[in-house]
């Protein structure tokens, strides 16, 4: 019997991987950069659970809440935040979702790949950080290449998409690396 398989092959088909897009902004920069991600997974053959904070109630523990961890957040092992700067940080609705969570169950010894999204200079940089100590206190490995994009208004076409070469590069590559994670 000939085994074409190797151990990254094997660990690959064992994480489950979701998306967050980190803001309830209905049509968001934050939410199409969060999609490009999925598909560039897809690309990759690496299926992934998509969640957007559109619609979501985060406001208490709710059957919302608990449904979202039942389904996607709980099974998930490697989660991708794509995350907006508010204010030189990271949106209250993320922090309130992650807030409202089993935090044992839905966070504790998973990892996670940041990246920001910012119509200025800095691809909230601040908010990574930020965050990073959020999940870090939640038990979670943060991967190291956290990706500013910046100036993200300008990068994205028509289609709501990011069409640049080298930006799509380096998404590309962020994610090879979170892949072998």
């Amino acid at each position: 019997m000939n085994n074409s398989y190797t151990v990254v092959d094997i660990k690959m088909h064992l994480d489950i991987y979701t998306i967050i897009s980190g803001t309830n902004r209905s049509g968001s920069n934050t939410l199409q950069v969060a999609k490009q991600y999925l598909h560039l997974l897809e690309k990759k053959e690496i299926p992934a659970r998509f969640v957007s904070l559109e619609g979501l109630d985060v406001n208490n523990r709710n059957d919302q809440i608990k449904e979202l961890e039942r389904e996607v957040l709980i099974p998930s092992r490697k989660f991708i935040f794509v995350v907006p700067e508010y204010n030189g940080s990271f949106p209250g609705v993320l922090k309130a979702m992650i807030d409202h969570t089993d935090i044992e169950k839905v966070w504790w010894g998973k990892k996670a790949l940041l990246t920001g999204v910012s119509t200025g200079r800095a691809g909230n940089l601040r908010g990574l950080e930020h965050l990073t100590g959020v999940l870090h206190y939640l038990k979670m490995n943060v991967h190291h290449n956290k990706l500013p994009i910046s100036v993200v208004n300008k990068l994205m076409n028509g289609e709501h998409s990011i069409e640049d070469p080298l930006t799509l590069k380096v998404i590309s590559d962020q994610l090879d690396e979170f892949i072998l994670f």
